[in-house]
């Protein structure tokens, strides 16, 4: 055997039997201690220092003592409620669900998928709604909340001043449209409403939701025809062609996206769903 390869066979040998000597001889690290004049370590608190006091917090049931109290608790409960019902009930008592439908439908109508996204598009059409009602939210708080706060008014009064405004907007924008609201009189066994007083708010509401949505449909509509013209006319030229696996969607996109800037789409929108309101 060659001293070549018997150092490349023993050489790993070598190794660990150098590595295992060098960690038996490695002295044993001294215990470190701390430099001469540190202060010495305590774990007790001083006198000046007191314990964190933390609230104690007692919740006591008991029977209602009379009437009011009973009276009391039954119209927090139903003021409780009606805050947490009231996101769902200003989107559909405002023009907020008129303007989030024509909003999808333009969106639908420009073969759009992702831009502009559905939260852009629902903050657009809220701070319209707030654009739109913000007179009416102003009566409510000048007649309602802000009596209500300063002790001038019960909780009933305040509920009727601040349902009135709703009520007047309400039937501004059905107008002299009272299909759905004869629809649900009847429903409800109620005889025909000779005044807007004689129409109750349970009433009102899921009419006026029905007048949103059938408006909401047909400015849907009438925004959809051009854009399906254009559709019709590049699908007829692409089939003229022979290019029967090119998308029809991908060419007329861009034309649409095109037309709604010249013609400048979004101010022409705004103004019109503006004017469907404010007549």
């Amino acid at each position: 055997m060659s001293a070549k390869k018997f150092l490349s066979s023993s050489m790993p040998k070598i190794i660990l039997c150098a590595l295992l000597v060098a960690l038996c001889c490695m002295p044993v690290a001294s215990q470190q201690s701390f430099p001469q004049g540190s202060s010495v370590g305590r774990t007790d608190m001083g006198r000046n220092i007191t314990d964190a006091e933390m609230p104690a917090i007692s919740l006591d049931i008991r029977q209602p003592s009379s009437g009011q109290e009973v009276a009391f608790s039954v119209q927090l409960l139903l003021l409780l409620t009606i805050l947490t019902l009231a996101p769902s009930i200003l989107i559909l008592i405002t023009c907020f669900l008129r303007f989030s439908i024509v909003l999808d439908f333009i969106k639908r109508a420009l073969s759009l998928q992702q831009v502009p996204p559905t939260t852009v598009l629902n903050g657009i059409a809220l701070f319209m709604t707030l654009f739109i009602m913000w007179p009416t939210f102003t009566d409510i708080y000048t007649n309602s909340f802000q009596p209500l706060s300063n002790g001038q008014i019960g909780i009933e009064e305040a509920y009727l001043e601040a349902e009135a405004p709703l009520r007047v907007f309400m039937f501004k924008q059905m107008g002299s449209n009272m299909e759905y609201i004869t629809m649900f009189m009847s429903m409800a066994g109620l005889e025909r409403p000779q005044d807007d007083r004689d129409v109750p708010t349970y009433i009102l509401i899921p009419a006026y939701i029905l007048n949103e949505l059938t408006v909401a449909f047909k400015i849907g509509v009438i925004l959809y025809i051009p854009f399906i013209v254009i559709d019709m006319v590049v699908a007829s030229v692409l089939m003229s062609m022979g290019m029967i696996m090119l998308p029809p969607v991908q060419i007329s996109m861009p034309f649409k996206l095109m037309l709604f800037v010249l013609v400048d789409g979004w101010g022409l929108l705004t103004q019109q769903l503006f004017t469907s309101i404010i007549r």
